[in-house]
């Protein structure tokens, strides 16, 4: 019995041996269509007045007055006058009313601002519009896209992976 189980054992040996093989393969087909919202960014911009001179007398000074956060600055005039007749003189005067504050946008239609409120200093952009944008897979091929409107973006790609371990 003894010699039988050696015998195994030294033609267990003699056999090959066994391997282990994983083959991985992964295909990944996907299609990503955008179309743009719309946007608006605006800054509002506050009133200012200046003046200034040399050889110029102020009897009253202008101005602005009357601003609120629902109303806009009134210009006040002021009267000027030069000092010293037949002398050089220089005047400056400097106003800018500021925007008077919106509480609400208008409604989208289509897509867009049909008339946005705007401040001093605005960004927009309008949104897009898919017209014809459109994508499709395939179990046979590469994934298709078809351009829309502005403001759109198709994108399709397949991976294709293919792993072998040992």
């Amino acid at each position: 019995m003894k010699r039988v189980a050696i015998l195994a054992l030294d033609l267990m040996s003699l056999a090959p041996s066994a391997s282990a093989f994983e083959v991985r393969s992964t295909i990944v087909d996907s299609v990503q269509l955008t179309v743009e919202g719309p946007a608006v960014q605006s800054t509002r911009i506050g009133s200012q007045y200046t003046v200034s001179g040399s050889n110029v007398t102020a009897n009253t000074l202008g101005g602005l007055t009357g601003s609120s956060a629902t109303a806009p600055a009134i210009r006040s005039t002021g009267d000027y006058e030069v000092t010293n007749d037949g002398q050089a003189f220089s005047f400056s005067e400097y106003d800018l009313v500021g925007d008077v504050a919106v509480t609400s946008q208008s409604a989208l239609s289509g897509g867009q601002f049909t008339a946005p409120n705007l401040y001093g200093s605005s960004v927009t952009s309008s949104g897009g519009t898919a017209g014809s944008l459109a994508g499709t897979l395939s179990a046979t091929g590469v994934p298709t896209v078809t351009a829309g409107g502005a403001g759109t973006t198709a994108i399709g790609q397949r991976t294709v992976e293919l792993s072998v371990f040992q």
